[in-house]
């Protein structure tokens, strides 16, 4: 063997090993996402008081999160963190960096039709994400990581190739496809609506996909899903890469199937029996956070491992009505609603185990048991985990969403303006055809087509530091706000180049009317 072959050799070696030690010094994202869970569907308090310490309110003396608590001791937890009010527009911002009103699909995917509504606005992006969009996966991918998801997907329709993850970017998808909430959450009834008569629905319309391994044994579907999700990474250390996993409960997200495993801590609550299956659901999901945690843990990778864990939309617990003060009390309304019930979602970064001598801790030092009041949202979680691996997403993509890197220190950022734009041109659902925009501490409504909901009228104004219960309408007593504020939402609408409900007799677009 000659020489120069040998040096050869040994000059690709060299640059392999330099190419995996690159690799290795990458850190390992985690996006824990929980489908349908509000900011007060925890044990864990995000809510504060007068001095800005979290104070606890009754739905977090019913529900136990114990391993919120463990992530939020380690981190830090945000609670002004906005989502969409509905999931399929949120999973997408999250992927993409868009405000939903930019990326168009401002209702949850129909797996089988376009819900637009009977006044939705034609043009709005039911199709969701395509093929070619730019996605964090994709990005990550180009890039070194691997990359997966498991649990709910809601990206796509059910004919369209994109429904499947594995088309956007995953390497790997388990689980997820075009439904946005499984049939069954028990493997003995295969996960699907077929095998339960109590569920209304053809067969297999909402079944779990690639679960089959599953079917017939006695398993919850939380469960399953973390045994998939630790397999992965467990695989990618193995491997020697860095990973990014997407890992997207169906929990807790109606039918409320009680889980077995904790089914007893709620039978004497006092609670509906629905509510007490609820509070199941959340049990089981914390209990999957904590043993990824243990799993990382073991794996020696979890001071390499950030984990982002927050909700799709606001609360569905089945407690009250949803424009009271109930499932998510004191905070009014639910998913699908323009109150804060259903914008807020809880919101907690930490490294897995802290550690201030990591390289990557050093570049992004997250205090124990903080925090933020800065207002946040689902859109600032893509260009967030960008900054923190340090790839840049192409050339011509829009983000909207901005890091998060200054907050997660626990240190104020002057340079965010503390805006929040909801869009929902659609129905029916909880609230129809509205936009909300959260600025500062004011937030102002308008409703399209006036109801009962808004009086009557197409205007709701609160001044949500006083009022963070959004309990006093000042639409009528703060003209001067209300048109600054309608003013503010109006540019925000047509800088996201948003879609408008149509005018049920012309059927032209129509738009808000600053007053």
């Amino acid at each position: 063997m000659s020489t120069r072959f040998i040096t050869l050799i040994g000059l690709l070696l060299c640059l392999s090993l330099q190419g995996f030690a690159l690799d290795e010094q990458r850190p390992n994202v985690v996006i824990v996402l929980i489908d349908d869970m509000g900011v007060m569907d925890t044990s864990l308090p995000f809510l504060t008081d007068a001095s800005g310490a979290p104070k606890k309110h009754a739905l977090n003396e019913f529900y136990r999160t114990p391993n919120m608590e463990r992530l939020a001791a380690r981190g830090i937890r945000f609670n002004q963190f906005c989502a969409m009010s509905v999931c399929s527009p949120t999973r997408i911002a999250i992927q993409t960096g868009q405000n939903a009103a930019r990326h168009g699909t401002t209702n949850w995917i129909n797996p089988d039709q376009n819900n637009a509504g009977p006044n939705g606005p034609p043009d709005w992006n039911w199709e969701g994400l395509k093929k070619g969009d730019v996605t964090l996966p994709s990005v990550l991918k180009a890039n070194g990581y691997r990359t997966f998801h498991v649990g709910k997907a809601h990206f796509a329709p059910r004919a369209f190739a994109e429904a499947d993850p594995s088309n956007l970017g995953f390497d790997v998808n388990i689980a997820g496809g075009s439904i946005g909430a499984p049939g069954s959450y028990y493997g003995k009834q295969n996960f699907d609506r077929a095998k339960n008569g109590k569920k209304k629905g053809a067969a297999g319309s909402h079944a779990v996909t690639g679960m089959d391994k599953y079917h017939g044994q006695d398993i919850f579907l939380t469960e399953a899903l973390t045994l998939e999700a630790k397999a992965l990474v467990a695989e990618s250390v193995k491997a020697g890469q860095p990973f990014f996993l997407n890992f997207a409960h169906y929990a807790v997200h109606s039918p409320f199937d009680s889980d077995p495993r904790f089914a007893d801590n709620y039978k004497d609550s006092g609670k509906p029996v629905q509510a007490q299956a609820f509070a199941s659901l959340i049990e089981g999901m914390d209990k999957s956070l904590g043993d990824l945690m243990d799993h990382l843990e073991a794996l020696g990778v979890a001071d390499d491992t950030l984990i982002l864990f927050l909700g799709d939309n606001g609360s569905d617990a089945p407690l009250g009505h949803e424009h009271a003060v109930a499932c998510a009390a004191p905070l009014r309304g639910k998913k699908g609603s323009h109150y804060e019930g259903g914008m807020r979602v809880p919101f907690i970064a930490s490294w897995v185990k802290p550690d201030a001598s990591n390289p990557h801790q050093k570049k992004l030092p997250i205090p124990a048991g903080a925090i933020q009041g800065q207002q946040a949202a689902v859109q600032d979680l893509f260009p967030t985990v960008l900054e923190l691996t340090e790839v840049k997403a192409p050339a011509g993509h829009v983000v909207d969403g901005k890091p998060l890197q200054t907050l997660l220190t626990g240190q104020p950022d002057s340079s965010r303006d503390e805006t929040f734009l909801m869009h929902y041109p659609h129905a029916p659902h909880r609230s129809h055809y509205f936009t909300a925009l959260r600025q500062g501490e004011w937030k102002v409504i308008y409703h399209y087509f006036p109801t009962e909901v808004s009086n009557g009228s197409h205007y709701q104004l609160y001044h949500l530091k006083a009022d963070p219960y959004e309990q006093s309408d000042l639409a009528g007593s703060e003209p001067q706000k209300l048109k600054e504020m309608m003013t503010a939402l109006t540019a925000g609408l047509e800088h996201h180049h948003a879609h408008y409900p149509v005018d049920p007799n012309s059927r032209q677009p129509v738009k808000p009317k600053v007053p």
